[in-house]
């Protein structure tokens, strides 16, 4: 006999299409988005032969995109859903740390020679966490913000969340904390660092009007923020 005192499941988001996650420009058709890239560049990865010039571009792709991504759920959507639920602590508090693992595992991936025996170990616990992560966000928290959110909020709080992840760091730095205000404060010099890095100097003039996007959205995003209180 089911208890029917027990709650209801949400639906994971990968179960739900566009429309239901809030439309064109929602936060959750944005992480959804970043999520399949992820998966699609991680399985390129896999099966690319050893040796290919391709597989090195694909972890690039893979680390810049991880990392940005992370930043920007740590800066906007963590903070929100621990005030929209009792459980946001717990659940956030999973999640990050599966973010500081896969910082760490990076971090030794890219301090290690393109010799190290160890390095291709590395790379595949550190995609083992990634789709961990994707399915913990997937099936658990981010339901909660599709319960806890009108369509026209998930699409306000996907216009922050995406402004403040093309401006995020793009590499791991283990130190940074995982919550505001700390990441921001560390981060955010960092992600200017990590982008010259990723682009070349001859493009570092569009950082500075990046920078200055990546402070409005944080204004917009801690405003939003205070308007579930």
């Amino acid at each position: 006999m089911t208890d029917s005192s027990a709650p209801t499941a949400l639906p994971s988001i990968a179960d739900l299409d566009p429309r239901e996650l809030g439309g064109d420009g929602s936060i959750l058709v944005r992480q959804r988005r970043d999520h399949d890239e992820l998966d699609r560049m991680m399985n390129d990865y896999e099966q690319a032969p050893p040796g290919d010039p391709e597989r090195e571009r694909l972890w690039k792709d893979v680390v810049q995109l991880t990392f940005s991504h992370a930043f920007a759920e740590e800066t906007v959507l963590w903070p929100l859903l621990r005030r929209l639920t009792g459980d946001g602590e717990e659940l956030t508090a999973i999640v990050e740390e599966e973010h500081q693992a896969i910082n760490e595992l990076v971090a030794r991936v890219e301090e290690a020679g393109p010799d190290d025996p160890r390095r291709e170990q590395w790379i595949a616990e550190a995609f083992a966490l990634i789709r961990r992560d994707i399915r913990d966000e997937e099936d658990e928290l981010l339901p909660l913000l599709r319960a806890g959110l009108d369509d026209r909020r998930l699409r306000r709080v996907g216009a922050a969340w995406e402004a403040v992840r093309l401006t995020a760091p793009t590499h791991p730095h283990p130190a940074v904390p995982r919550r505001p205000p700390g990441n921001a404060v560390l981060g955010v010099p960092l992600s200017g660092y990590d982008r010259l890095r990723d682009l070349g100097a001859r493009r570092a003039g569009l950082l500075a009007g990046a920078a200055l996007g990546a402070a409005g959205a944080v204004l917009l995003a801690r405003r939003d923020r205070r308007g579930t209180r």
